[in-house]
């Protein structure tokens, strides 16, 4: 598997900017199994108070802020990558329980647990004898 550079975007939606700083695309994979999906995305420099989840109708947005990323008292002398804030949108599908959607990060991971619906789990149908 190839790793590829974050993807930047000028303009990652009609609303205005209001910090002049490249937003990039954080990676995301996303796992399920039968009780929910699972969405985790690759944002270093982020933490719980940087970071922001808003769901209206059916449309997720995550969008995070990373400071400077520069260490008090010390110059930067090489850097192997850029200092930007995260945006990524997410179209929900009704399948999603969207009171009990939880998230969580931990050095810059976010990851969030999306339950399914009862409606939409699975089932198993019990069979009698006739």
């Amino acid at each position: 598997m190839v790793e590829k550079d974050l993807q930047k975007t000028e303009n990652v939606s009609a609303t205005e900017r209001v910090r002049n700083v490249k937003t990039f695309v954080p990676r995301v994979d996303i796992y399920e199994n039968k009780d929910a999906l699972f969405l985790v995305a690759d944002m270093p420099g982020v933490d719980e108070k940087t970071v922001d989840i808003e769901l209206e109708k059916n449309i997720l947005t995550i969008t995070g802020r990373v400071e400077n990323g520069r260490v008090a008292g010390g110059a930067l002398m090489y850097s192997e990558y850029e200092i930007g804030d995260y945006e990524r949108v997410f179209t929900l599908s009704d399948e999603i329980d969207r009171g009990k959607i939880v998230a969580t990060v931990r050095n810059g991971v976010l990851r969030l647990e999306l339950p399914k619906a009862e409606q939409v789990k699975p089932k198993k149908i019990a069979i009698t004898a006739a």
